[in-house]
């Protein structure tokens, strides 16, 4: 891969995942730079990161990295955590549970799930930060959004239409290049990272199957509640062993 291709990516990456005011670029990547994905959490973390050293105690920084990542992220993935929880419980069939997680509407399950992932976030980085585990915020950063491009690659596309299939189905090797990432990233933090991948995994694998037993494959509403499940979980461990 050339060096072009790759800056190429990594800006389109920032583009899709963020709302960060980007210059205009022709270069539309497909889906195979997926890989880069992971790298957006370089940068949305490092900032939330310089938020969490702010001197304001802990409890309030953390909220200022809650409402910063939100900001930067547009609010994509908790409003697709959101659409997740209202379709795959609001809904007694696929079809019904699509049209639900559609429906720009909030309802019940989809405010239960914000607050309480939302709270679980919020408690963990008041660990986090108070132990000043800085680089840990990045690399959960960075590991939460690899399982998004595994997700994309590994099942089928559940609506036929949206943000998720206009991205395309990923290929393999982008998605164990964004894996490979997050692996890294992760072990630089020793045994806590090997619990976080752990865990990660395992709680992204839980959504994986619900997914498809209930909608038969992935949306991007899904991929966007993998990364906020990922990050409660990668967060949660890190509160507990730092």
């Amino acid at each position: 891969m050339r060096q072009n291709d790759i800056m190429g990516d990594v800006a389109g990456a920032l583009r899709l995942l963020t709302r960060l005011p980007l210059p205009h670029s022709a270069h539309i990547p497909g889906p195979g730079a997926a890989w880069a994905w992971p790298l957006v959490g370089v940068v949305v973390g490092g900032i939330a990161a310089l938020v969490a050293m702010v001197p304001v105690g802990a409890g309030v920084a953390a909220g200022l990295v809650l409402g910063v990542q939100a900001m930067l992220t547009g609010a994509m993935h908790e409003d697709g955590l959101a659409d997740t929880a209202d379709g795959l419980w609001g809904g007694w069939d696929k079809a019904r549970r699509l049209a639900i997680m559609k429906d720009s509407h909030i309802g019940t399950y989809g405010v239960m799930a914000l607050l309480v992932v939302g709270l679980v976030r919020w408690s963990a980085l008041v660990a986090v930060i108070g132990a000043g585990a800085w680089w840990g915020v990045v690399v959960v950063a960075v590991v939460s959004r690899a399982p998004m491009a595994v997700l994309m690659a590994a099942m089928e596309s559940a609506r036929g239409a949206g943000l998720a299939h206009a991205v395309g189905m990923v290929p393999r090797p982008s998605a164990g290049v964004a894996v490979l990432i997050a692996v890294g990233f992760a072990l630089t933090l020793g045994a806590a990272g090997v619990w976080l991948l752990v865990c990660v995994g395992a709680v992204v694998l839980a959504l994986a199957r619900v997914a498809q037993a209930k909608i038969g494959g992935q949306t991007g509403d899904i991929c966007g509640a993998s990364q906020q499940l990922a990050e409660a979980a990668g967060l949660v461990v890190l509160a507990t062993l730092v």
